[in-house]
């Protein structure tokens, strides 16, 4: 069983909030455009992460983090990559490597826009937390969490962390 906290565009920011909100968690997942490099550091003091780059990153974040991840937790296989798309209207890349990779899970951010759902055509779970950041057109800062178990999901709640001002 592994516990997780799936973050996205933070854009250079963490909400000083944020570890009580992952406290008792095993890994932080950061679904693209982390922004200032120092971001993953101050993750990394809190929790292991994985992520993927986004389209702000630079070379700093993009040698730390590849274009997409696919991985198997917990009996559960995911695929991740930045700017996926949704459910029935994926990127040509997203659709490319659901094609050839058969995830159960895919994770993207970009939209800044919290969305779970289930995609029956493809038979996988889509998620994107929304935003951690301040920078964008949401209203609110968002996470997922979730505990992986036994090629399960479970416990699966969306988290605000307050308005974005």
């Amino acid at each position: 069983m592994k516990k997780i906290v799936l973050i996205s565009d933070t854009h250079s920011y963490l909400p000083s909030s944020l570890p009580k909100f992952i406290k008792g968690y095993d890994e932080l997942w950061h679904a693209g455009d982390v922004g200032q490099f120092g971001v993953i550091d101050q993750l990394k003091s809190i929790l292991p992460v994985r992520g993927v780059y986004g389209n702000i990153d630079g070379m700093d974040v993009r040698k730390e983090f590849p274009e997409f991840l696919i991985f198997t937790e917990q009996g559960v296989k995911i695929l991740m990559l930045h700017i996926g798309g949704k459910p029935y209207r994926y990127s040509p890349r997203m659709r490319e490597l659901i094609t050839r990779y058969r995830p159960t899970v895919v994770i993207c951010g970009h939209s800044h826009i919290l969305r779970v759902e289930y995609d029956k055509k493809d038979k996988l779970l889509y998620m994107n937390p929304g935003a951690l950041g301040i920078q964008g057109f949401h209203k609110v800062k968002t996470l997922l969490r979730f505990t992986l178990d036994k090629g399960k999901i479970k416990n699966l709640e969306a988290v605000e962390l307050g308005q974005r001002v």
